[in-house]
């Protein structure tokens, strides 16, 4: 009577073993599968996809702080040609500026206005001249805050005479804001000023 006592007590904690055993397997396989749903669905969060021409391309999202750079000199580089290109028409003048205007702060607008008080753009209008921008390179400080930047570019004032070549040198600072329509990158160049403007060549047909 007590050896089968006993086969009952020993397959009772076999039983008891293999339950925790299977237990702790269903605990290890869940753990596992949320952990790998999770990496899948991070890894799946970082595609996006842009419909571009009726494409879908794909895109890979990434933190901010990766693409500061790459987005500060995009914004200097979208400010630069807003503000200066600018053809003999009072409409395309004024939707350029306007758009530069939401990159920058108050000295932006100052250098607008003193040009129109100079009837800058009343000329360029009278004399039918296109203006053309090209940013060569834009030297960026990201050790401190605001950021200060240097851009380096070509114009070209363009008429029925001649072409104008001319070397544009300016500097400032980025400072960050909230995301906008207005302004997609969220830096505002604040401090603005040109250091150099002047022609380097012309060229008559």
């Amino acid at each position: 009577m007590f050896t089968h006592l006993r086969n009952i007590e020993t397959a009772f904690q076999q039983n008891k073993r293999i339950v925790a055993l299977v237990i702790l397997t269903s605990a290890i396989i869940s753990i596992a599968a949320i952990y790998f749903a999770f990496a899948a669905y991070q890894k799946a969060s970082a595609h996006i996809y842009v419909l571009a021409n009726g494409k879908a391309l794909e895109a890979i999202a990434a933190d901010r702080k990766d693409n500061i750079p790459v987005e500060a000199r995009d914004h200097i580089k979208m400010f630069h040609h807003y503000f200066f290109t600018l053809d003999p028409d009072e409409k395309v003048i004024d939707g350029n500026i306007n758009k530069a205007l939401y990159l920058a702060d108050e000295s932006a607008r100052n250098q607008y206005n003193d040009l129109r008080e100079k009837s800058y753009y009343n000329n360029l209008i009278s004399g039918n001249i296109s203006q053309q921008i090209t940013v060569d390179s834009i030297r960026l400080n990201m050790d401190s805050y605001p950021y200060y930047f240097k851009c380096f570019a070509t114009e070209k004032l363009i008429r029925s005479t001649s072409t104008i070549h001319k070397i544009l040198v300016t500097q400032g600072y980025l400072r960050n804001v909230t995301r906008s329509d207005n302004n997609a990158h969220g830096f505002l160049i604040e401090r603005w000023e040109t250091i150099t403007n002047r022609d380097t060549s012309i060229n008559r047909p």
